[in-house]
């Protein structure tokens, strides 16, 4: 199952993770919530060293753990 985040105003949001190539060939991990499951992309678990914080907007988005 994957990681869910239900914010203030009760809308449920799923992390996904999905690996990005940069033009010099390095790749990275691009972390984001989406409001619906999208599988392939699917986190189960917060990565560690980040928190999930929530904008006035009402949007998740994840932060460094200090």
């Amino acid at each position: 199952m994957a990681y869910s985040f239900t914010n203030s105003k009760g809308k449920t949001y799923f992390l996904h993770r999905k690996q990005i190539t940069s033009k010099t060939g390095s790749t990275r991990d691009l972390f984001f919530f989406a409001g619906d499951l999208r599988p392939e992309f699917a986190v189960e678990e917060v990565p560690a060293g980040k928190h999930v914080v929530e904008l006035n907007s009402g949007l998740p988005v994840l932060k460094k753990t200090e």
